[in-house]
């Protein structure tokens, strides 16, 4: 032991937080003031992947435990075995392994009464790192067990990092195929990025683009930046930022520098994604693989996104086909089932709908007459009035709609077949095929039967011309509460301007 004692003098702490920028936590315990000097004497200048250290000094097991509640961030504890008991030592490693579950910290024990503590018995029974006799510890030992502790200790905490950061990721990518759109989409990578790589979002700088692998390398589009919000002009990012990406999509791979990262993806259909990352503090090498599994996952995602826009659009356009089908059929006007789309979806976002339910009506609304497919020609454009017999025939309209609908999985058909069902459903009661009242209308019937017949009088039909819009106002006020949903007429009177653009941007 004393081939290392070298001063009995007190060691004076570095005690300014530019000393501590960056260095590794030790703890030493031990009972003999001589072991703490000489541990900090001989350590003083020691450096690991150009840290230093910085020393907790506890003189008892208990001092120990309480400087471990308070402080996290411990690397390494040299840990006496006895003390205030002879098992004082062992004590405190159970109470760091077992009471506060820290396996993190590297633990050495370190015995001038080895006979107290056989060592072969207290590594197999306690969980430490190591275990040395103070006789055989010189100088340089101790820092090769430094070493040695202070690598492990940094590779589990990268494992750790790279497990908490994978969690985040796995977190914001179940986000990503949540969203409903491309904004939704931009939105999500702006506020998971800082917190995949666990910083604050003005710590980063963010961008992400997309591109055609084919097209001019400046012709990238934006989704979001930092600062700048959700599809910006790409102007608005540094010329620096811009090169980069330009470069990534011509040499089609990942590029990094020493503070920025950014992540090229192509996709199968022949698009690109590419998410630029830098920070002022330099990029650790766990950053970089976080950042790559992250970017991957976001072209994923988009790929996706962009694959369900396509579905949704299809969707979209063959319900307007559908419905428009019966509509020539029968004779009317082309735009009307696109007008009753845009109503309902309206409709549904001022009676506070989510935009996912509201997009759903917009969807679903086209087909609310589909089962005039299956009405006579004789029924559906006799320009007279109906018989009471072909009234009835032509009520079986709304069940044979439900009918087609029903059996499929598909979301949008299932409100659909709702919506052919209940359309002609009235608030009091009186309406057809189920003489349904009020709340127990399907609200989607309840909006499609409102933004159905405000276009219906206000458009030319078969058997009469179309209605001024002042006598269209007059007669949905006068069935409030009686044909319709009052809520609902409330709604549509006090934002008929809205209603109004979308029937002047349709025109037949």
């Amino acid at each position: 032991m004393n081939s290392f004692l070298f001063s009995n003098e007190a060691l004076d702490e570095p005690n300014t937080e530019e000393q501590y920028a960056d260095f590794w936590d030790i703890l030493v315990v031990d009972d003999e003031e001589d072991i703490h000097q000489v541990t900090k004497l001989v350590l003083s200048d020691f450096q690991f992947e150009e840290k230093t250290l910085r020393f907790h000094h506890a003189y008892s097991a208990q001092q120990a435990m309480e400087i471990l509640q308070s402080e996290d961030k411990i690397s390494v504890g040299l840990i006496d075995v006895v003390m205030e008991s002879n098992h004082a030592g062992l004590d405190l490693i159970k109470y760091i392994r077992n009471d506060i579950a820290n396996h993190d910290i590297r633990l050495i024990l370190r015995t001038g009464q080895p006979g107290e503590a056989p060592e072969e018995s207290v590594i197999r029974d306690y969980d430490i790192n190591d275990y040395k006799n103070k006789t055989e510890l010189t100088a340089v030992k101790l820092k090769t067990l430094l070493y040695s502790a202070l690598r492990s200790h940094r590779d589990i905490q990268t494992i750790e990092r790279h497990k908490q950061g994978l969690e985040r990721i796995i977190n914001a990518s179940s986000s990503f195929l949540q969203c409903d759109s491309v904004r939704d989409f931009a939105s999500t990578i702006l506020s998971h990025v800082s917190d995949v790589l666990g910083l604050k979002d003005n710590d980063i700088y963010c961008a992400a683009a997309v591109n055609n692998q084919k097209d001019a390398a400046t012709q990238f589009k934006l989704l979001a930046a930092s600062g700048e919000g959700i599809e910006p002009s790409s102007n608005v990012i540094p010329n620096s930022v811009k090169n980069l990406f330009i470069e990534s999509h011509n040499r089609k791979t990942s590029c990094k520098t020493h503070h920025e990262y950014i992540g090229y993806f192509p996709s199968r259909c022949g698009g690109e994604t590419m998410l630029y990352v830098s920070k002022e503090s330099a990029l650790q090498h766990t950053d970089y693989q976080l950042l790559e599994f992250f970017s991957n996952n976001i072209a994923l995602a988009y790929d996706n996104l962009k694959l369900r826009e396509t579905v949704k659009e299809s969707q979209k356009e063959l319900s307007y086909i559908l419905g428009e089908a019966v509509e020539k059929r029968s004779k009317e006007t082309g735009s009307h089932v696109r007008r009753v789309a845009h109503y309902s979806m309206l409709l549904a976002q001022l009676y506070g709908l989510s935009d996912y339910q509201s997009e759903i009506i917009k969807l679903a609304s086209p087909l609310h007459d589909i089962g005039k497919i299956s009405i006579p020609d004789n029924i559906l454009n006799k320009p007279a009035k109906l018989t009471a017999d072909e009234w009835q025939i032509m009520q079986t309209h709304a069940q044979i709609g439900h009918e087609i609908l029903q059996n499929s999985a598909n979301e949008i058909l299932q409100c659909g077949a709702t919506i052919a069902h209940q359309h002609h459903e009235k608030w009091d009661g009186s309406g057809y095929p189920q003489g349904l009242t009020g709340e127990s209308i399907n609200i989607v019937g309840r909006i499609t039967a409102l933004a159905d017949v405000f276009d219906a009088l206000g458009s030319d039909r078969c058997y009469k011309k179309a209605w001024p819009l002042e006598k269209v106002l007059t007669l949905i006020q006068s069935e409030k509460a009686k044909q319709f949903d009052p809520k609902l007429v409330d709604l549509f009177m006090q934002n008929i301007d809205q209603f109004i653009a979308i029937r002047d941007s349709y025109p037949d």
